[in-house]
């Protein structure tokens, strides 16, 4: 059996996964944690993989490393960690991010170039924030580098770092349009030039080799990695429901969205994974669950034993504001209660308001490609609820595929290595066993009525 490592260094841990080449099978797995925090020592990463990954390199042919998008990695001329990397979390740097997209000509020139409008997770954004902020840093910066990058180059022993054009094309100056870099943006963000990774020349390239020999493919980043795990191809929409909600399409469609509903990144195949993300996601069932006093399998019994409509309540679930729409300010809104509510039409509304605003992002992405879905694979801890799964379908007005729990960067990153191993012009098949399919009667009556209310709401 030929075995393949895939590795994802996430915000919370590290995953590592053992899995045979062929099928994709997983053999073995183990996982070490990570700091808390927005602002993180990047030498715990390489303690974390060491250790989870470790004593699989020996077994591994090939290998790869997911990791979680935009982190900032400074490094000095010496190759040593310059401040603690910022990560995609830490919204210090929204000023920064809107000065940027002001210099960059407005938000049409910078979607043009670079394929997503500029937010406060990107890299650029935190570049200039050290700029302005911590000027000897800035000065003494010699090289950046995403998280990925960094473990990648760690487990290589060393030498010069290397990338994938999706965990790239979340940085800031990685122009989508032309598949390159833009060390101009780069430098303009921090005020001197940068050494950026190296690019692969295809997806599939071996970028380096561990010092026992296994190769090292480029790496990706998180999204991008499970996406490649769950298989999915053009049209294809995962939704993941999770602390926040993530709707992503694979398309051959480069996006184009100014008003940045839409980010455009590039995925790990030479195709396109446009994205649109809800801030509120599993916190909206936690919300009604802890409002009604019941536990998880409770709240959905109660949905369940509504009507669709949750007879005429709907919620507006923007809890902690919201990014799609772009509300960072709003509140949640439930309305249509009368003397005859019940607690299990309350219970329907907070799960038909999850389910509705997702359903804006897989329109948004419709929209954005001109392409319908394919397929819609929902994953996520949230996914895991009863009347999630069984209203989805109802609520998005088709069939839903519900993925079994995995760990799918780490899969995903498991296939890239496989895939560089085999230098095949597309990855190997794996079948992902234990998916199911449900569909239910379309209900648009939920979804029409949660636009009207969104309509209304607006600026409040």
């Amino acid at each position: 059996m030929t075995l393949v490592l895939g590795i994802d260094s996430s915000t919370q841990s590290t995953k590592a996964l053992l899995v045979d080449a062929e099928t994709g099978e997983m053999q073995d797995e183990r996982r070490a944690a990570h700091p808390e925090g927005t602002e993180v020592d990047p030498r715990a990463w390489l303690d974390a993989v060491d250790e989870a990954a470790g004593p699989f390199l020996e077994r591994a042919e090939a290998l790869a490393v997911g990791g979680q998008q935009h982190g900032m990695v400074l490094l000095d001329e010496h190759g040593d960690v310059v401040r603690n990397a910022l990560l995609w979390n830490d919204t210090r740097s929204a000023p920064q991010a809107q000065a940027l997209i002001e210099e960059m000509g407005g938000p049409e020139q910078c979607v043009g170039e670079i394929g997503s409008l500029m937010v406060a997770s990107f890299t650029a954004s935190k570049l200039r924030w050290v700029r302005d902020n911590e000027p000897d840093s800035a000065a003494r910066a010699r090289s950046v580098m995403l998280p990925h990058d960094y473990v990648s180059r760690h487990l290589a022993g060393g030498g010069d770092a290397f990338t994938d054009r999706g965990d790239a094309s979340g940085t800031g100056y990685y122009s989508t349009r032309t598949e390159t870099w833009v060390p101009e943006l780069a430098e303009r963000a921090l005020g001197h030039a940068l050494d950026l990774p190296r690019l692969p020349s295809t997806p599939q390239e071996v970028m380096a080799r561990i010092p026992g020999g296994a190769a090292i493919a480029a790496g990706t980043g998180d999204n991008m990695g499970a996406a490649l795990g769950l298989s999915l191809g053009p049209g294809d929409v995962s939704v993941s429901i999770g602390t926040s909600g993530v709707c992503a399409m694979v398309t051959d469609v480069r996006p184009d969205d100014p008003s940045g509903t839409v980010t455009g990144f590039a995925d790990a195949t030479g195709r396109f994974l446009p994205m649109t993300t809800t801030i509120n996601a599993s916190r909206i069932l936690e919300a009604g669950r802890a409002l009604l006093g019941v536990d998880h399998e409770e709240l959905s019994r109660l949905a369940l034993a509504s009507e669709p409509g949750a007879g005429g309540v709907t919620l507006l679930p923007y809890f902690d504001g919201e990014r799609t729409p772009n509300r960072p300010t709003a509140r949640a809104t439930l309305t249509g209660m009368s003397a005859s509510t019940t607690r299990e039409d309350v219970a329907r509304a907070y799960v038909e308001g999850l389910l509705c605003s997702l359903a804006d992002g897989i329109a948004a992405l419709e929209d954005v490609t001109g392409t319908a879905a394919a397929r819609i694979v929902l994953i996520g801890g949230g996914a895991r609820s009863r009347a999630v799964q069984e209203l989805a379908p109802a609520v998005f007005g088709r069939e839903v595929e519900i993925a079994p729990s995995g760990e799918y960067v780490a899969l995903g990153a498991a296939r890239q290595a496989a895939w560089a191993l085999a230098g095949t012009d597309e990855p190997p098949h794996w079948e992902i066993t234990g998916s199911r399919t449900v569909g239910a009667e379309a209900t648009p009556q939920v979804l029409a009525a949660y636009r009207e209310l969104k309509e209304r709401t607006e600026g409040w």
